[in-house]
């Protein structure tokens, strides 16, 4: 009896406490089913945030190809306008140098062709004896002045300049003093000055030896030579349009020569100019005080003054196209 009492109580029990732990074990389902769905929308989340960041990088790397592909082609268009233009300009400097050496070469043809057409044959000046004048009938002779020719200007002293070509030819007197040539020269540049001497009568163009180093070193045995014949009573004016041209001048004419700093100035032996008007007017003043002017001209000057050409003593180099197409790429 009891036995049969306890089963069903017992069945009872056991079925209400399945029952009370159902809901408990249906909350869990839902939570696992909740947290599950909330996994996959973050893990959806984080690979729509993936994706687009990738499709970000992919959108930006094309566009940096994009830029750096223009670039390239800038650069390409560009080397090629430097190379036309850089052609362009030293074609139109070559072109521009060879005009004034034509013009130059032209203008000294010029003068050369009208100097070999004036009347330098020394000629016969007849002086009739003014009436005012007291004369004996025996002195009614013609009187007859005798012009020499210009080539004749340094005649009587031709003896003193070939001596001074000789020195020239020998060994180098690194301690001659100041005002001596302290260089040799080369055969080729004492046959230079000796036809600027009994040929051009002290006053022409030379060709230019190619560099300015050696045309100032002919320059400073012509100084030499004339401080021999002139002393203290005649200037050296250098014109050279350019600080850095007259640079060199000083700096080789003071070492051919044994100078000083102050032996080149207004009121020295040689003075540096870079316009024409300043030598003209110098070389004006100098023969009004009866002083003797010596101009020399750089070779890369394209163009003489014509007012330069009147007086008795100047010396032009004619540099070559070559020449004044590197000093040029030089500035």
């Amino acid at each position: 009896m009891n036995t049969k009492e306890n089963a069903p109580k017992d069945t009872k029990q056991a079925k209400e406490s399945i029952e009370a732990k159902s809901p408990e074990k249906r909350k869990d389902r839902t939570l696992n089913k909740n947290y599950q769905s909330k996994n996959r929308d973050e893990n959806s989340t984080n690979e729509n945030i993936y994706e687009k960041i990738f499709n970000d990088l992919i959108e930006k790397k094309l566009l940096l190809s994009k830029e750096i592909k223009d670039l390239e082609n800038k650069k390409i268009l560009l080397m090629k306008d430097i190379e036309s233009n850089f052609s362009g300009q030293s074609e139109n400097i070559a072109k521009q140098v060879k005009g004034f050496q034509d013009y130059l070469t032209g203008a000294l043809q010029n003068l050369s062709q009208s100097v070999e057409k004036l009347d330098l044959v020394p000629q016969q000046m007849i002086i009739k004896p003014s009436p005012l004048d007291k004369v004996q009938n025996t002195q009614k002779n013609n009187m007859e002045i005798k012009i020499p020719a210009l080539a004749d200007t340094f005649k009587p002293d031709e003896e003193i300049i070939r001596k001074c070509f000789s020195d020239f030819s020998n060994q180098p007197d690194f301690y001659a003093e100041p005002w001596k040539l302290r260089r040799s020269l080369e055969g080729i540049d004492i046959e230079m000055l000796e036809d600027w001497f009994f040929n051009m009568g002290g006053r022409g163009a030379l060709e230019s030896r190619g560099s300015r180093q050696k045309n100032v070193l002919i320059s400073a045995g012509l100084i030499s030579i004339l401080g021999e014949l002139y002393g203290d009573q005649f200037q050296t004016l250098i014109l050279a349009s350019e600080p850095e041209r007259l640079g060199e001048w000083r700096r080789i004419l003071q070492d051919s020569l044994g100078l000083n700093r102050e032996d080149f100035g207004p009121n020295s032996g040689i003075v540096l100019f870079e316009r024409a008007e300043g030598v003209i007017e110098r070389a004006d003043r100098l023969e009004n005080n009866d002083e003797v002017p010596l101009i020399i001209i750089d070779a890369l000057e394209t163009s003489i003054e014509v007012p330069i050409l009147q007086f008795p003593l100047w010396l032009a180099f004619v540099g070559s196209s070559e020449e004044i197409y590197d000093d040029l790429e030089l500035l």
